[in-house]
């Protein structure tokens, strides 16, 4: 970055330092995971909720009710979600179950499904619907497993939620501490925002301001915009999906907008959704290209949605990652903290982002003349 500055040996044995603190960092985070996961949870959502909190306490003129009347709404939106939505998840995968088990047993279905399929795929299609371990997860009780799994992967503090009476009360309790951290957090965060200058030297709280303002653009061109974006299109496609018929709508539907998070990324979902599109028509005596055009023209109509309404209204025409960088990012942040990493895999790289464009700004900006040279004079740094 600094061509015209000589290396030296404090410079070298600075930069190999830096570059030790940064190994020992991620490698600290990685043994950490288990106990940050929590925290890194609740304070993503502290960040995505703050606004509405600062526009309730702007109406009771009370930041502890403001948060108070937030968290309540968030606790009532989930529990409502999942009193919705766990019966018709179950359902979903009992019909998906059914499927399955009319490919495997019955002959004319199968006839009919192997006639648009080529060889390779159809051997596939039939070792899967043979598969027990396959047709015991497409039932009741195999949803709530899979679910417990999930939950035991993402958040090990709160796996006891769909377990026994014990292990439910730890999990509760796990809720619990994730539930503290996003009201605390969220009491904070405006005097954290104003007061964490006091807490560097004087000669860095100039370019420690500016650096984080940049940081915290980047953060809410992206991020916050990013994922209000995927959950509503996860949401519509859903509803879509279940307007047409579609087995496992609601799953498939949240599957694509989740991965909507790295841009077009969601249309990678659309391969199992035309499989069970076109399985569907089939088992309705239809041909299948009636379940597949419907499926795509859910899609089309959401894309649509999306690029008219959705990214205009929350993001604005820029966006702050491309999603070449934003594939980059998980891959990588997933790769050394696992679960983690995923969760601060965005966060992270607008954090450096916005650290290299602040590089780029210093190294091309003017500097001062000599003394000698006529005033007004500027200088600039070399650009090679």
């Amino acid at each position: 970055m600094l061509a015209d500055k000589p290396y030296t040996l404090d410079s070298v044995v600075r930069m190999v330092l830096g570059a030790l603190l940064i190994v020992g960092l991620i490698w600290m985070l990685g043994y950490l995971s288990g106990v940050l996961v929590p925290f890194v949870v609740a304070l993503l959502l502290a960040y995505l909720l703050n606004p509405l909190t600062s526009r309730v306490e702007r109406v009771v003129r009370s930041r502890w009710l403001a948060v108070v009347v937030t968290v309540t709404l968030l606790a009532g939106t989930v529990t409502g979600l999942v009193w919705v939505m766990a019966p018709l998840i179950g359902a979903e995968f009992s019909h998906m179950g059914r499927v399955l088990a009319d490919l495997a047993g019955n002959a004319d279905l199968a006839r009919r499904v192997r006639e648009y399929l080529p060889d390779e795929v159809w051997v596939w299609l039939r070792a899967l619907a043979d598969d027990q371990n396959v047709r015991a997860l497409f039932t009741s009780n195999g949803a709530m497993e899979a679910a417990r799994k999930v939950v035991a992967t993402i958040l090990p503090g709160v796996r006891g939620v769909l377990s026994g009476t014990a292990s439910f009360l730890a999990g509760l309790l796990g809720l619990g501490v994730i539930l503290l951290y996003v009201v605390f957090l969220l009491m904070d965060f405006g005097r954290i925002r104003e007061r964490w200058p006091e807490y560097l030297p004087q000669q860095y709280r100039a370019r420690a301001i500016d650096f984080m303002g940049e940081f915290e653009q980047t953060m809410s061109l992206y991020f916050r915009g990013q994922v209000i974006i995927a959950l509503l299109v996860g949401a519509l496609l859903s509803v879509g999906f279940m307007i047409i018929g579609l087995p496992m709508a609601v799953i498939l539907g949240m599957f694509i907008g989740i991965l909507n998070i790295a841009p077009y990324l969601g249309t990678l979902g659309l391969l199992p959704a035309v499989l069970l599109a076109g399985l569907d028509s089939l088992e309705a005596g239809q041909p299948p290209w009636i379940g597949i055009l419907l499926v795509l023209a859910v899609f089309v109509v959401v894309q649509a949605i999306q690029e008219i309404i959705l990214i205009p209204k929350i993001q604005g025409e820029n966006l702050g990652l491309s999603p070449w960088l934003i594939l980059l990012s998980l891959s990588i942040w997933g790769k050394l903290l696992g679960f983690l990493g995923l969760l601060i895999a965005l966060p992270m790289t607008c954090l450096c982002l916005s650290y290299y464009r602040r590089l780029l700004a210093e190294r091309d900006a003017p500097i001062k003349a000599p003394p000698g040279t006529t005033p007004g004079t500027t200088i600039n740094t070399p650009t090679d």
